[in-house]
């Protein structure tokens, strides 16, 4: 009898340890475990209504949205003055924007999901895939006579290369190679993606590949090669694997809905703010083009960004659905960037950070009050029309800040981020 009641109580432990296992692995990546003192308390979030109130009132912008979550639950959301001003329609929770440049993490994660299926290794050649940029030229000067020097390049351009900017594809901006950039219009919204990688790989890299950090079109290459090693169209590819399992259904390059679409904003020279007509700042976003880029174009709305944000601070989980793998998160918000990349460009502007897979990733604190606050390991990145994320680790912080205006107002960031964080010397 006694050794049935033994075997009763062994069964019953087991049964108990096996489901705190089971709950255990559920869930794994999951931060709220830890015990770290909550940050968004009520002080913080009338600090940060002054500060979105403030923006709208010195006329700096016409509307803001903020959203953050804290230790997987919503701890501040509030928006203030108009999604379109003329109409008086007020921005809201529902608003769409145009991302511009939030969406490169999209198409980072897309990419590494083929990357977890063995389709590749980071530091393949881009030829081995696509034979188009076999055999790259790099601007080595100009001549007497004033035309283009090249040479051959010393290593290939690596995918490794395409998630750092550190391929070498010159931009429109380059003081011999832009005119070049603009005749081969690369980036045209009637090109398909495969269109524009045969024009983009006609022409001279600006540098050795792995030299510099130079921002650019590498993304949109990005998306060319999830195309290629998936065997389906760009949009469709994210749609099915990225977007619908996270339930962004708001986010697309065509807005679900036009009339929540919010209008775009430009300072002036007079410093007035003024709207920039719809037929020009809808000109990508009213139909869908064959052009399905990589590193812009897409439209999304606050809760939408904030499942993919929420998504990558839970290492690659959302809702007991896995997008990523949690050793691929951590990997893509690791710095890519070796000391010996000295040139830059304007990456230095975003305070002390390196670059890890589709993002800035933040190395260290703060030194001067002017730059954006911040916590090391906090990776994140931000849009044209001056929107902006961010995924902060060690405080389980995931934040996305919503605005239409350009050009890029860096200022409008520090503003947010003071808000949240405090000012440069309560980092200290």
């Amino acid at each position: 009898m006694k050794k049935i009641n033994y075997l009763l109580l062994f069964l019953v432990i087991s049964i108990i340890s096996c489901q705190s296992g089971r709950v255990k692995d559920e869930n794994a990546g999951n931060k709220n475990q830890k015990s770290a003192p909550v940050l968004v308390n009520e002080n913080i979030r009338t600090r940060i209504d002054s500060a979105l109130k403030s923006m709208v009132q010195s006329g700096k912008i016409a509307g803001v949205s903020a959203l953050i979550y804290e230790k997987d639950k919503e701890v501040y959301y509030k928006a203030f003055g108009f999604a379109d001003r003329e109409a008086k329609t007020e921005m809201d929770r529902n608003t769409a924007v145009r991302i511009y440049s939030m969406t490169k993490p999209i198409t980072g994660t897309a990419l590494m999901q083929l990357f977890e299926k063995g389709a590749f290794e980071l530091d393949d050649p881009l030829s081995k895939y696509a034979p188009e940029f076999a055999d790259m030229k790099v601007f080595a000067g100009v001549d007497d006579a004033g035309n283009i020097k090249t040479e051959p390049v010393h290593r290939p351009i690596t995918i490794r290369d395409l998630t750092r900017h550190t391929a070498g594809f010159a931009g429109e901006e380059h003081p011999v190679l832009g005119e070049l950039v603009k005749k081969a219009d690369a980036l045209n919204k009637t090109n398909t993606l495969s269109e524009m990688a045969k024009k983009l790989s006609s022409l001279p890299l600006a540098f050795q590949p792995g030299e510099e950090w130079g921002y650019g079109v590498s993304v949109d290459v990005q998306a060319y090669l999830v195309e290629l090693l998936s065997g389906k169209a760009f949009d469709e590819y994210i749609k099915e694997n990225i977007l619908d399992p996270l339930g962004m259904e708001n986010t697309a390059y065509v807005p679900i809905d036009f009339k929540k679409l919010a209008a775009v904003y430009q300072m002036g020279d007079d410093r007035q703010l003024k709207r920039i007509p719809d037929e020009q700042a809808n000109v990508f976003n009213r139909q869908s083009w064959p052009l399905k880029p990589g590193g812009w174009g897409l439209t999304s709305t606050l809760d939408d960004y904030m499942n993919f944000a929420r998504m990558l601070l839970n290492d690659g989980r959302f809702n007991n659905t896995e997008i990523l793998k949690e050793e691929t998160v951590k990997l893509m918000s690791t710095n890519q960037l070796a000391e010996s990349v000295t040139e830059r460009m304007w990456l230095p502007t975003k305070g002390q950070v390196g670059f890890g897979i589709d993002f800035a990733v933040r190395i260290d604190p703060p030194m001067t009050a002017e730059e954006n606050n911040g916590v090391v390991g906090e990776f994140f990145w931000d849009g044209a029309a001056s929107t902006l994320f961010w995924v902060d680790p060690k405080n389980e912080i995931t934040a996305v800040f919503f605005v239409q205006k350009l050009p890029f107002d860096g200022e409008l960031h520090k503003i947010f981020r003071d808000a949240v964080y405090g000012k440069f010397d309560d980092l200290k």
